[in-house]
């Protein structure tokens, strides 16, 4: 996909999941991360310090006011999978999505959840499907403050680059029209039996 030079010039995106300092971020955090800084975002990420609490992750980002986005990446919370891991993921996409501020700011926002791949491990799908339930309830609860929600559900064959571009898509002003909805990428539509 071709996209316009600057086509995210002034946007201002947190990043939450991937550490903020340490291990270099996972293949997928850091396509993302790079391909909306080489469209003009300015993003940072969530110190998983802060992510601990709400309250501390609504610190961080008054501190960097005004947001327009948060991305949620979800594959390095994931990890292997597992029980345990479902369930802090699922915590984490929560508290950042409500920390973040957007429904609060009043000039609305853009949340993209992004999903562990498909074979993540035990629980991945039911991760996926966590996702998509809190970008469907927030599309809705938070459409009043002018706040869109997706989830992004990446498939076992779906690039790293592949996920960069559609979130890029989706936080561009054309990919804002978007609301309460899963993207699938790398799975194949279902069929009917016959």
């Amino acid at each position: 996909m071709t996209f316009r030079s600057g086509l995210l010039d002034g946007r201002r995106i947190a990043l939450a999941g991937p550490a903020a300092d340490g291990p270099p971020p996972a293949e997928v955090d850091r396509a993302v991360r790079d391909r909306l800084r080489a469209l003009g975002a300015w993003t940072d990420v969530i110190d998983p310090g802060a992510l601990a609490d709400e309250d501390a992750t609504a610190a961080w980002a008054a501190e960097r006011a005004p947001l327009d986005a948060l991305v949620f990446l979800g594959a390095e919370p994931f990890g292997a999978g597992g029980a345990d891991r479902l369930q802090a993921t699922l915590e984490l996409a929560w508290r950042a999505a409500r920390g973040a501020q957007l429904h609060a700011s009043g000039a609305g926002g853009r949340l993209v959840l992004v999903g562990p791949p498909a074979d993540a491990g035990p629980h991945s799908e039911a991760a996926r499907a966590g996702l998509e339930n809190l970008a469907r309830t927030l599309s809705v609860e938070w459409a009043r403050f002018s706040v869109t929600a997706v989830a992004v559900a990446p498939g076992p064959d779906t690039t790293a680059a592949e996920v960069g571009e559609l979130v890029a898509y989706l936080l561009s002003a054309a990919g804002g029209y978007f609301s309460g909805c899963r993207f699938s990428l790398g799975e194949a539509a279902p069929t009917a039996a016959g």
